[in-house]
């Protein structure tokens, strides 16, 4: 399966050669959301333990060569080194990075599970055992995520498609900076912005339309790691 295509407009200075905002759809928001979902060690392996900064890499390997005899009964070494993100909407922007070689990125749904005699406990890990019965809680039950009556009669008045998935509505343009702050787009907040950068000559401007697969996108989680201008970084080579 080919990985899939977002679409980024940018704005670019051409004189100072730095990004000055991104104009961007529902998908490319919904993966910037997505990144914040992703628990560190999901972060660590999809960026490969040789580009990490610090010394993340380096106890994720211990971890890797760690025999299994050193980790106590309960502990599954996989739930570690591969941790599920503790919320992340269906229809969210992860197929972005599904080729990172990491289970679980792009999945649709939560799996939760309760012990074969339901007692009120669940867990994330079918090899945990209920604290009640101490069973093995690996009878998985439904894990639904529902919106409010309140917001999905909103969603309704206005005309939009509550279950379109992701974590933004597909409604307007956002406007993403580049150190990655997002915002409603409109015509004042772009004059509001080139006043704020201090543009003089419209000349000085270029537009350019990009297409994120894979590589772009672990590029930018990797870039939202070490700076405040990431659209520049790796968009621009700066």
């Amino acid at each position: 399966m080919s990985t899939p295509k977002v679409t980024l407009k940018l704005l670019i200075n051409k004189k100072t050669k730095k990004v000055l905002f991104a104009e961007a759809g529902k998908d490319f928001v919904d993966f910037l959301f997505t990144l914040l979902s992703f628990p560190l060690g999901t972060v660590i392996k999809l960026l490969s333990k040789s580009k990490m900064v610090g010394s993340l890499g380096n106890l994720y390997h211990s971890i890797e060569e760690l025999s299994d005899t050193f980790f106590q009964p309960k502990i599954v070494k996989g739930a570690v080194l591969n941790p599920k993100a503790p919320f992340c909407p269906t229809g969210s922007s992860t197929l972005l990075l599904s080729g990172g070689g990491v289970d679980g990125i792009g999945a649709t749904a939560r799996k939760v599970y309760m012990c074969p005699t339901f007692h009120r406990n669940v867990a994330d890990n079918p090899q945990a055992l209920c604290p009640t019965c101490r069973g093995t809680m690996s009878c998985e039950v439904p894990f639904v995520i529902a919106a409010p009556p309140a917001a999905a009669s909103t969603d309704k008045a206005v005309g939009v498609n509550s279950e379109e998935g992701g974590f933004v509505k597909d409604v307007i343009t956002y406007m993403v900076m580049d150190n990655l702050e997002v915002k409603p787009m409109s015509t004042i907040s772009s004059i509001t912005m080139l006043n704020k950068f201090n543009v003089q000559e419209v000349g000085a401007l270029e537009e350019k339309v990009i297409e994120l697969g894979m590589d772009e996108g672990l590029n930018l989680l990797k870039a939202s790691l070490q700076s405040q201008t990431v659209l520049t970084n790796v968009f621009l080579g700066a």
